[in-house]
Formats: C-alpha cells, structure tokens, sequence
C-alpha cells in the first residue's frame, strides 16, 4: 500500500554528546523505512535547537517543531534510560506540545543497561497518557545496547529486534489509521 500512507515521526529522545541514540534510531527508522505504508520523519532533538521550556512568545525552532509533530499521524520515541528514567531534553520537547500529541499513536524503542530502557518507557507512557495519546503496547528493547550492535550499527541478532520491530510498526499503522478515522468522524476535544 503506498497510497494514504502514514506519517511517523520517530523521536531521537537523547542530546549527550557520545550517545548511542543514533544508533538504535538509525536502525530503526531503516526498519520503519521498509514498511509499505510508512513514511518516516526522524525528528533528532541533538538537531532541533528548541528553548529548555515553553517560551514567552513562539519563535521559528518552535514553529517548526511542532508542525512537525502536527504533521506526524503517530510516533516511536527511542530513549535511553538514564538514572532508571527518560533524558529532559526529552521531557522537555514533549511539553512543547500538547494538541499535535493527541488521538495519536505512540511507541517506544528503549535502550540502557539491565532493563534496556523499559522504565524510562514506562514512565513515558504515563506522560503521554495525560497528554491524551495512545501507547502502543509492544516495545523494542535493547539490554546492554552497547553489546548488541557492530560496527556498523546493526544489530548481532539480526532477527528478533527486527521482528519486535514489525510487530510495534503494525501495530502503530493500525492506531494511526483507527484514531486518524476517529478524528475525521468527529473531533476529539
């Protein structure tokens, strides 16, 4: 299917200088890449210079920030954990918005040590709740990420991250295209 496809922005949720965010995102997005009804925006946060807080008056950064997200039909936010959460520029990028998160999908690719990301996700689904977006249940997870990936950036196992990762982009093309429906019938307030 490559007409009415979907927008998704994948969120690169980590700006520490030597981090390994790009590598976890840019192997995702190849595998998002590879789904026929997807069309990827990779929104790197190391890359968007965006105010710490909501500033007093919009400026350009912001503006574009946000279309960006207004655009987006649903997305996948890769984050490291730091100190058993999610990094603050992180936080601090997802308060920029609020209406452009809403009725839209949200899955997560998390990273880290022992729990390979999976409570910083945790604590994300519950800011996202409150700003009125759907999590997708599945995740993609990487413990002891650093050990995971060559030289290269690609995974060793190169087939279980790869089919958790179908199973998150199906399911975020079915809430898209459901909560996208939804909003056209009768929008959401």
């Amino acid at each position: 299917m490559t007409e009415n496809r979907l927008r998704v922005g994948i969120i690169v949720g980590s700006t520490r200088e030597g981090r390994f965010a790009r590598t976890v995102a840019d192997w995702f997005a190849a595998q998002a890449r590879q789904h026929p009804e997807l069309e990827i925006d990779l929104i790197d946060l190391a890359e968007v210079d965006l105010p710490a807080v909501m500033p007093a008056s919009e400026t350009q950064q912001l503006r574009d920030f946000t279309a960006r997200l207004d655009a987006a039909d649903g997305f996948v936010v890769v984050t490291p954990e730091y100190n058993h959460g999610y990094p603050a520029p992180l936080k601090a990028a997802i308060d920029l918005g609020h209406a452009e998160w809403q009725t839209k999908p949200v899955g997560f690719v998390g990273y880290g040590g022992i729990s390979g990301g999976l409570r910083a996700v945790e604590q994300l689904r519950q800011v996202f709740a409150e700003l009125h977006a759907v999590t997708v249940r599945d995740t993609v997870s990487f413990h002891h990420a650093h050990g995971r990936f060559d030289a290269d950036g690609n995974p060793h196992d190169t087939t279980g991250p790869a089919a958790a990762a179908k199973v998150l982009l199906d399911q975020l093309v079915w809430w898209a295209r459901a909560t996208s429906e939804a909003r056209d019938r009768r929008p959401y307030s």
